[in-house]
């Protein structure tokens, strides 16, 4: 018996037709093609197919579709705006922050997430709080140093613009 989904996926408003059980992995790859979004271990354990759920990083592997009705989902296709990447991609590219890259995708996801919630972030709370995203080919080292750049330039991107100062009249 099939369900109807509404909700939004990278900014776009979706409705679809789904079985209940159907995961919200499932949905993003099979039936909207966004296959960034990755199934490694299928037990939430790896972080492969972590997205933003109303802004919040959370594993899709284990989160019903239907669970999503009304929200906003983010997967790593929307994370990029414009053509431009998003810092934390850049981030991770410039730090080689990646090997394989099956990975990459859902910690750059929780990364963002993390930047977004822990301000000022220390290289102690970048390892803490990315214990859930496995990496099986790296040490870890540059992933840590692009997850700081990336939170870094999220942080500068988000400032505004200094104002031009003005002449005081005399």
């Amino acid at each position: 018996m099939a369900i109807s989904l509404s909700l939004t996926v990278n900014g776009q408003p979706v409705t679809a037709e789904i079985e209940p059980h159907t995961l919200l992995v499932q949905f993003l790859r099979e039936q909207r093609r966004l296959t960034g979004t990755h199934v490694g271990c299928d037990t939430a354990q790896c972080g492969a197919c972590t997205v933003h759920l109303n802004g919040r990083a959370i594993k899709s592997c284990n989160t019903l579709a239907v669970q999503c009705d009304g929200m906003n989902v983010t997967t790593i296709e929307g994370l990029a705006a414009n053509g431009a990447m998003h810092p934390m991609q850049a981030a991770f590219r410039d730090c080689h922050g990646l090997q394989c890259g099956f990975c990459t995708p859902g910690m750059v996801m929780s990364a963002v997430a993390l930047a977004h919630a822990c301000p000022g972030l220390t290289e102690a709370d970048v390892r803490a709080n990315l214990d859930g995203n496995l990496c099986r080919c790296t040490g870890y080292h540059n992933i840590v140093k692009a997850v700081l750049q990336g939170a870094e330039a999220m942080q500068a991107a988000e400032q505004p613009a200094a104002q031009p100062a003005t002449a005081s009249a005399a």
